[in-house]
């Protein structure tokens, strides 16, 4: 079994980033600026296959697990599950408990999960008091998936309120539908809603594709591959997408809060700045502001968040990412949508499926096999 083969059959058993193959997280010395900051891992719970976190009511950060449930990580670990909705998804691929939610004033829960049939599926749940009302269950948003990987799954609420959803491009291998560059298909986009807006959501009439009879309106941004984790800067509300890459490289894109929306990020005519399997660089493609090949130990970028924290004064403003292979935490500078520097900050948080930012802006690092680290000062 070669080196490629090998590394895609672990990541199958892992059953999460499957179908990707090695891949590099080593940056490019040439754009290192100054020393990386000095931060240390400390595990401060263990969680079953973590997927993803999200800064919760009264300064609770609440982690989502792949099989279903939901719990809430306090000063001794995580506590028993506050929402449970196990015998409603499956695991098979990359399904699974994928995204968790909060609107600004915590009113809302929303998962983001692959239901039995394998459905990418948005439920919204009231909140009172910091619970959860489970008899106030309702369906926003669904999405149907020919494959069982690349489905995404990543959601949060942007800093205009609305509610933005990441779908894969249905899976298959090298986009055989053609979904990243299809205006009339939800999968392979980043989409904007209001949940609060309608039955079962509102489509904002800014939305770039809202009156355009032949684009579903839903779509912000398209042309990806698996935008499996996002984030918007706390600090200046800009975008960044970690984009799973297929063959040869993995990349994270950019957009500045100011953006209408429409950015083409060129999947499948483009991997990175590449053009893939012969395809044609689309006129209106927005190239990634960093990759990464696919040369070293890596194999699935895991797109995190920039550091608005403050107890690591040194990372203040950069961009932290890593690899689910590879585990290394690294950090971009970014000035003006342009990476000015790149650093390893020396460690590794295993299988590094997933980030989350609490409500001070202090990182956590979610790993497949159970850890859940907060990166602290060395």
């Amino acid at each position: 079994m070669n080196t490629r083969t090998r590394m895609s059959a672990i990541v199958a058993t892992l059953g999460l980033v499957g179908s990707l193959a090695l891949a590099t997280a080593s940056a490019d010395e040439s754009r290192t600026s100054g020393s990386a900051a000095q931060i240390a891992l400390t595990e401060v719970a263990r969680a079953q296959n973590p997927t993803a976190g999200a800064a919760g009511p009264q300064d609770t950060v609440w982690i989502a697990e792949r099989a279903g449930t939901v719990r809430v990580l306090g000063d001794d670990g995580l506590g028993e599950p506050v929402l449970d909705i196990s015998d409603e998804t499956t695991t098979d691929g990359e399904r699974g408990l994928l995204g968790l939610a909060f609107d600004e004033r915590f009113a809302h829960l929303y998962l983001s999960y692959t239901d039995l049939e394998g459905t990418s599926t948005v439920d919204e749940f009231a909140v009172q008091d910091g619970t959860v009302r489970e008899d106030t269950r309702r369906t926003v948003l669904t999405q149907e998936q020919p494959e069982s990987n690349h489905n995404g799954g990543a959601i949060t609420f942007g800093p205009d309120g609305y509610l933005y959803i990441a779908l894969g491009d249905g899976g298959g291998g090298g986009d055989p539908q053609g979904n990243g560059q299809k205006l009339d298909t939800l999968l392979g986009k980043l989409l904007r809603i209001d949940p609060q807006g309608g039955d079962p959501y509102a489509i904002p009439e800014d939305n770039p594709f809202a009156d355009d009879p032949d684009a579903r309106g839903e779509i912000w941004s398209y042309g990806l591959r698996n935008p499996w984790r996002f984030s918007f800067d706390a600090g200046s509300g800009d975008l960044l997408i970690g984009d799973v890459g297929q063959s040869d490289w993995e990349e994270i894109d950019w957009a500045p809060a100011s953006s209408p929306g429409g950015e083409n990020y060129g999947w499948s005519q483009m991997e990175g700045t590449h053009p893939f399997r012969g395809g044609t660089e689309p006129a209106n493609h927005v190239p990634p502001i960093h990759e990464y090949d696919r040369t070293g130990l890596g194999c699935s970028v895991t797109g995190g968040y920039v550091y608005r924290g403050e107890a690591v004064p040194g990372l203040a403003g950069q961009y932290v990412y890593s690899d689910y292979c590879d585990g290394t935490l690294r950090s971009l500078e970014i000035e003006d949508g342009r990476v000015t520097g790149e650093h390893d900050l020396g460690v590794n948080g295993g299988e590094v499926v997933s980030f989350a930012q609490d409500g001070d802006g202090e990182l956590y690092v979610l790993a497949i096999g159970g850890t859940v680290s907060r990166v602290d000062p060395a």
